[in-house]
Formats: C-alpha cells, sequence, structure tokens
C-alpha cells in the first residue's frame, strides 16, 4: 500500500471506530491517526533500505509480535498528556497498516500473506535492497504511476477512486477535522 492508501484506509477505520462511541474523530486524534498509519513504514524501510538491519522493508514495527507493546506504550503516552484517544488513535492507526499490508495484495491479484507480519519467525527474504530510501521510493512510485498510465491495472485504479471519493466523503460527514488544528496557527 501506498503512504495515502495506508492514510485512507486507517481514517475509514478510525472513523467507524469514534463513530461507535458516539463522536466524529478530533483533529489532534486525526494527526496521531496519520503518523500511526505511517509508522510501520517510517521505522521499517529505513531499517532495510538505508540500514540493511533487515533483508525487506517488512521488520519489527510490522511484526504482530511487538504490537502489543507499541500499544501499551501508546496507550500510556497518551493518558498521561491527557489525551486517551490519541492512543486509540495510534493503536487503530498502526493496526489498519498491518492489515492493509496483508489484504492489499489480493486487489492486486496476489495470494494472502501473513509471512510481513511474523518478523522474526519469518525473515521475509528477498533481494537484498541496492539502492538507498530515496531512489527504492522514486522506482517505486515512477512503476505504479506506468501502472496507472496504461490502464493495465483497472481493478486497482477503480479502487484507488472509490476509496478516494469514500474517504472524501467521510472525512466531510465528519468535519473534514484536523483542517481547523492545522489553520489555527496561521491566523495568529
Amino acid at each position: 500500500m501506498w503512504p495515502w492508501e495506508h492514510l485512507a484506509f486507517g481514517y475509514v477505520l478510525y472513523s467507524l471506530f469514534r463513530h461507535t462511541t458516539g463522536r466524529s474523530p478530533t483533529g489532534p486524534e486525526v494527526f496521531v491517526l496519520a503518523a500511526a498509519t505511517q509508522f510501520p513504514d517510517l521505522v521499517d524501510k529505513p531499517l532495510s533500505w538505508t540500514f540493511g538491519v533487515v533483508p525487506t522493508g517488512y521488520g519489527l514495527a510490522h511484526s504482530v509480535f511487538l504490537v502489543p507493546v507499541f500499544a501499551v506504550a501508546a496507550l500510556l503516552l497518551a493518558k498521561r498528556l491527557g489525551g486517551v484517544m490519541w492512543g486509540a488513535a495510534f493503536v487503530v492507526g498502526h493496526l489498519s497498516h498491518l492489515v492493509g499490508d496483508v489484504i492489499y495484495p489480493l486487489v492486486e491479484g496476489d495470494a494472502l500473506s501473513f509471512d510481513p507480519l511474523l518478523w522474526p519467525l519469518v525473515n521475509n527474504t528477498g533481494a537484498a535492497p541496492e539502492a538507498g530510501s530515496l531512489e527504492l521510493v522514486v522506482y517505486y512510485l515512477a512503476r505504479w504511476l506506468v501502472d496507472i498510465v496504461r490502464l493495465d491495472v483497472s481493478l486497482l485504479l477503480a479502487f484507488e477512486l472509490a476509496l478516494a471519493a469514500f474517504v472524501f466523503g467521510l472525512w466531510a460527514y465528519d468535519g473534514f477535522p484536523g483542517v481547523a488544528t492545522a489553520v489555527r496557527p496561521l491566523r495568529r
């Protein structure tokens, strides 16, 4: 999944969760959620692509075995800062990233695999990256853009457009949380 897809998927799940409590997400919660939906890749991709600590971009932050550690740490920190729902936003964002990494290959026609989440029991093998983080991001982005332009991936394109439209509608329904939080400092 691309970062914006992780964010969109995480937002849908978190918004649904918040609506079960009778409230929409708040601006600060959305910012925590945004960071949490990127957290596994922000940790594991550099560990692989830049430092060579793990063979692929799936390591400790993608591991289901460490999820409880990250969840407890986030919830305790959020409680200490006075925003318990910030911790919930982190947990939902982190978990949504992992779920997205498992189900997204199905959209692309690949087989279901939980291997990326089972580090260190399953050390995801693959070719060691021969380029740094920036070069690999540019490579994968260019490959994705070529696929979109060629429209060889009609199911993927339909998924992307449907997800974007749905998430924008949901965000509007929720009152565009995060916009006021971001704009407020600019008004001073």
